[in-house]
């Protein structure tokens, strides 16, 4: 664990005044660091948990203002039954007042929530409502949930109204199906890390990150620090969003 002293000083070597505003991680590798050391994949799961606590708190004191976790995906629902049972648990042993009160961090949650066990339901909702009035930071965490399936729902919804006469065809929008995701609220994100060595996105949040910067690397996410945490950030801040204009566009938009 980082001294405080020394978090300052990684903090002094970013750019403060260009830190993404919203960081999505795939939390991937905690099975195979589980593996590797001998123990069950839950173990993994276990440490992943601490280093949720480490990465909150240290966002927060970053000023990142939306931090999305993928959590538990659709497909994850194929994996074994008591790998599943221990997640659900993992869940609910998880979701304590001190990571989110501590921090001033105000939970969202996304994803087929109905899926979930009842209780497993309940307590989400009673962390969502016990943390509403929390302002430095919202931690949104993707739970039962899929790119798929959430654009699925949406071109639904939207179908729905079209045929109820609410809305028109012509009106749709790129907005109208961005209002119409599980993500409605939040902001698209600026940089999407994931941890554990696999260069894919998994079915995460496939329409918001079309412009975000993403970041891979090898560590496994039970060993993912706060400096490994800046390091992401560092390369991020090297790297110039254009958003399809070219970099003298851009370069000559930032002078003025």
């Amino acid at each position: 664990m980082k001294t405080i002293n020394q978090l300052e000083t990684m903090t002094n070597q970013l750019d403060k005044n260009n830190i993404p505003q919203h960081i999505a991680i795939i939390m991937d590798g905690n099975g195979r660091w589980a593996t590797e050391r001998g123990k069950a994949r839950s173990y993994g799961h276990q440490a992943g948990v601490e280093t949720v606590r480490r990465i909150t708190s240290e966002c927060t004191r970053l000023g990142v203002k939306y931090l999305t976790l993928y959590t538990f995906s659709t497909e994850n629902w194929n994996r074994p039954e008591t790998e599943i049972a221990a997640l659900m648990g993992l869940v609910l042993s998880s979701l304590e007042d001190e990571i989110f009160m501590k921090n001033n961090v105000r939970f969202k949650v996304i994803g087929d929530i109905e899926r979930l066990p009842i209780e497993v339901q309940q307590k989400l909702q009673e962390t969502i409502d016990h943390t509403a009035g929390n302002t430095a930071m919202t931690m949104v965490v993707a739970l039962s949930y899929s790119s798929r399936w959430e654009i699925t729902k949406a071109m639904k919804d939207i179908a729905k109204k079209a045929v109820d006469g609410q809305l028109s065809i012509d009106d749709i929008t790129e907005d109208t199906v961005s209002q119409s995701l599980t993500t409605a609220s939040i902001p698209d994100p600026d940089l999407l890390i994931r941890t554990g060595g696999e260069l894919r996105i998994s079915n995460y949040l496939l329409w918001q990150i079309a412009y975000s910067e993403l970041y891979f690397c090898d560590t496994f996410w039970p060993d993912f620090n706060e400096a490994d945490l800046h390091k992401a950030i560092a390369d991020y801040q090297q790297r110039q969003r254009r958003f399809g204009k070219t970099g003298k566009q851009v370069e000559a938009e930032e002078s003025k």
